[in-house]
């Protein structure tokens, strides 16, 4: 029996995604580090984790739900829990349904506004399941789904938004999501093309998307740096905007054209690191400073 529940959870951790967490999580710790000036409360820490569990459980596992037979039709997407029958539709609703109170639960513990505009973040993070139907720039709502996340923490540190930081930290993460999705859907080009689904590459070819995405990661070290100047953090924090300047001109520089082998490379690797850098150097400067 043990076995068999490790075997689901593994499964159901897989469907998730889980290890992409390391793409949204320091993202809101360091919302939350940057709010409180230092090291936010403990109970804070722990409400702010379950919601970020909670939400993108619930985001994972609906996009999952309402792209099986997408997924069952694309070569690449085939074998993933759902569509391959690793998982069933009758676990993943209420899995979705256990994730979605999880964050309502966590929002409420935090404080009011918190809960008031949980409804708002989650229609935000599950709107973008359907965004490629409709738009081409369903990127920037993905983008916009994970950028929700710093300006989160900082509200559930201090109940309000009464700095431009939580906001240009957030426009960050956006603009550098949107950049990384580009580069991703470009391995969907012929697929999205052929199936009518709206993306940046099946709308302006591979050519042209690198292109896109090399600006919208222009724009996203625009304001990293403009970042850096606003919180004066020092040293530390301008290496964190060096190396993350250095990890996005290097993940461009693996992905060309006529070759996207080296993919998984520039967006799962290079990417996983930005935002634990980023953490750690504007962070670790918050307690730099106050030393």
């Amino acid at each position: 029996m043990i076995a068999a529940f490790l075997k689901k959870l593994t499964t159901t951790l897989r469907m998730i995604k889980f290890e992409h967490t390391l793409f949204a999580l320091p993202f809101a710790f360091l919302g939350a580090v940057l709010a409180a000036n230092g090291s936010p409360e403990w109970w804070q820490i722990l409400w702010i984790t379950a919601a970020m569990a909670g939400a993108r459980s619930a985001a994972m596992t609906f996009n999952r739900i309402v792209d099986r037979d997408i997924d069952a039709a694309n070569p690449r997407t085939a074998n993933r829990e759902l569509p391959s029958g690793k998982l069933s539709v009758g676990f993943a609703w209420p899995f979705f349904f256990v994730s979605v109170g999880l964050f309502f639960l966590a929002s409420y513990s935090l404080n009011w506004l918190t809960f008031a505009l949980s409804p708002v973040a989650l229609i935000s993070i599950l709107g973008y399941s359907y965004a490629k139907r409709f738009t081409a720039f369903a990127h920037l709502l993905l983008g916009w789904a994970l950028a929700i996340s710093p300006t989160a923490a900082w509200i559930a540190v201090r109940g309000t938004i009464d700095s431009e930081i939580p906001l240009l930290l957030s426009l960050f993460v956006l603009m550098w999501t949107a950049g990384f999705d580009i580069l991703y859907a470009c391995q969907d080009y012929e697929f999205d093309k052929k199936t009518g689904l709206r993306s940046i590459p099946a709308r302006f070819g591979v050519k042209n998307s690198l292109r896109i995405s090399r600006l919208f990661h222009a724009q996203a070290f625009l304001v990293l740096l403009l970042l850096y100047f606003v919180t004066q953090l020092g040293w530390l924090a301008l290496a964190g905007v060096l190396a993350v300047a250095v990890l996005m001109i290097y993940q461009h520089t693996l992905v060309k054209p006529d070759d996207l082998s080296k993919m998984n490379a520039a967006f799962f690797t290079t990417n996983a690191f930005v935002s634990v850098i980023l953490f750690l150097t504007f962070g670790g400067a918050v307690f730099v400073a106050k030393l």
